[in-house]
């Protein structure tokens, strides 16, 4: 199965659809299924008194987060003009929703066939039961959460009408950028057998070697945020790739779906050829005259392999010579 590869721009435009669009061009060249932005009316997702979080303060003078959040606030109008140009050069267009006029929104106005929901919503009751209601494929991010926190969001949602099999859980740690020991990468399979949901990665951690792990250790999502430069300012920036390291990355991925192969050891034909030429043979260690008996002290093994098998070393032992043979002449018998 083909891993579906998310290039979050999130609020790496910085507020300009010029540089959202050259994000979205940046990912449909580098090979990304889809781009995710981040949809949200500020006064309903924050209160005033809400500070920012510890790697939302670079180059921030005031610690609110509604002003922040308001610099990078897309309008409606923007997000619908980034839909459809996504639409015309054929790259999937999602976002999160934080609040529920904007869920209402990317359901009811851009009729989006899937709905990636934010680390911070699981814990979110009305905003689960609404999601359910819209029938949609739901990617659940699950950064902060316990499985006990992770076991009742799903519950809300199926108990509102959302079947288990519409269900993407994302392995997430909520950090910027994640630290690799708090990576865990192991929660990917442990997830797939707590959950029997399909199970995909959000990876906050520095670099891409995690995110192609997480596709060897059998992650069917990829999230990753995208920037044009780490030396923007904005919050989510420092913890981005660069286009040239979302294209490595989505190579090697494409890769490691390949030598995944399936759960079978074959004798595969690259491989069959190099027999003859790496295994070993039985052969006279010394000249064997006809009549004589094959002893451990005049045969051995050496290659090539398209003598009698090492593995036949006890039965040849129990026979004698049918011919006279020259040092490292094949045993034939």
């Amino acid at each position: 199965m083909k891993t579906f590869v998310i290039a979050e721009i999130g609020v790496n435009h910085n507020g300009s659809i010029k540089i959202a669009k050259k994000l979205i061009m940046a990912a449909k060249k580098c090979g990304a299924n889809a781009v995710k932005f981040q949809s949200y009316i500020s006064s309903e997702l924050v209160s005033k008194s809400a500070e920012l979080a510890i790697y939302q303060r670079k180059g921030v003078k005031k610690n609110s987060m509604l002003l922040l959040l308001k610099k990078y606030e897309l309008s409606q109008k923007n997000q619908l003009l980034l839909f459809r140009f996504c639409k015309k050069i054929k790259i999937e267009f999602l976002s999160s929703a934080f609040d529920l006029n904007s869920l209402n929104f990317l359901t009811d106005k851009l009729k989006l066939k899937k709905l990636k929901v934010p680390s911070g919503e699981i814990t979110n009751f009305p905003y689960l039961v609404e999601l359910a209601k819209k029938g949609k494929k739901v990617i659940l991010s699950t950064g902060m959460a316990s499985l006990k926190e992770i076991k009742q969001a799903i519950k809300i949602l199926n108990t509102n009408g959302l079947s288990k099999k519409k269900i993407t859980i994302l392995h997430c740690n909520t950090a910027y950028p994640t630290p690799m020991k708090d990576v865990n990468l192991k929660s990917i399979d442990f997830l797939k057998k707590k959950l029997k949901t399909e199970i995909g990665y959000s990876d906050h951690s520095p670099g891409i070697e995690v995110a192609i792990a997480a596709v060897a250790l059998g992650a069917s999502v990829i999230e990753k945020h995208l920037t044009l430069s780490r030396n923007l300012i904005g919050p989510d920036h420092l913890s981005s790739i660069l286009p040239s390291e979302l294209k490595h990355m989505i190579s090697s991925i494409r890769n490691i779906e390949i030598a995944l192969g399936d759960e079978k050891k074959p004798v595969t034909s690259s491989e069959r050829k190099n027999i003859k030429y790496v295994r070993k043979s039985i052969v006279a260690k010394i000249e064997i005259f006809k009549g004589e008996k094959f002893k451990t002290s005049n045969i051995s093994t050496k290659r090539p392999g398209n003598g009698i098998s090492p593995l036949l070393w006890n039965k040849v032992l129990k026979l004698k010579a049918k011919k006279n043979f020259k040092p490292d002449e094949l045993i034939k018998i």
